[in-house]
């Protein structure tokens, strides 16, 4: 049997996020606002053998290079996420996602009647109240979120 490996062109610059748990790919993308509309190239890979786990995603985003703060807001989906700033093609940091202690705008509240969920137009925040138990608690109205059923904003 004819052995193939994954071949995914190194970046110049910018920013590699390795180690996303297999399938969160687009959804990390989509908590941080990446979407390609300003022309920069983004290749990403599901699905990817990995060593550590089965599978894994891999996103690399070429003439970005992510802030704590937004690297921070993709611990509730991906955990175990590594952040690789590229530079003339060379590794210049290496960091692990950390939850921070409250996340803004990327995840809408599940209480139909919280008011961030009204026609008022305020963004969301909420704050986490348990780190290692990912728990999330909406700062407008207390309810206690159930972090598989967050919806994106």
């Amino acid at each position: 049997m004819e052995q193939s490996e994954l071949m995914v062109r190194r970046i110049k610059e910018g920013t590699v996020i390795d180690h996303i748990d297999e399938g969160k790919g687009l959804q990390v993308l989509d908590a941080l606002r990446i979407d390609g509309q300003d022309g920069s190239l983004i290749t990403l890979a599901m699905n990817v053998p990995s060593g550590k786990s089965k599978k894994k995603d891999i996103i690399k985003v070429e003439n970005k290079f992510l802030k704590d703060d937004d690297t921070n807001k993709i611990a509730i989906i991906a955990s175990k996420a590594t952040i690789n700033i590229i530079k003339n093609y060379k590794l210049i940091e290496k960091r692990r996602v950390a939850l921070p202690n409250e996340i803004d705008k990327i995840f809408r509240c599940t209480n139909p009647d919280c008011i961030t969920n009204s026609t008022e137009h305020i963004e969301s925040i909420m704050d986490v109240i348990d780190k290692d138990g990912m728990v999330l608690k909406c700062r407008y109205c207390a309810r206690i979120l159930d972090v598989s059923k967050i919806k994106y904003n």
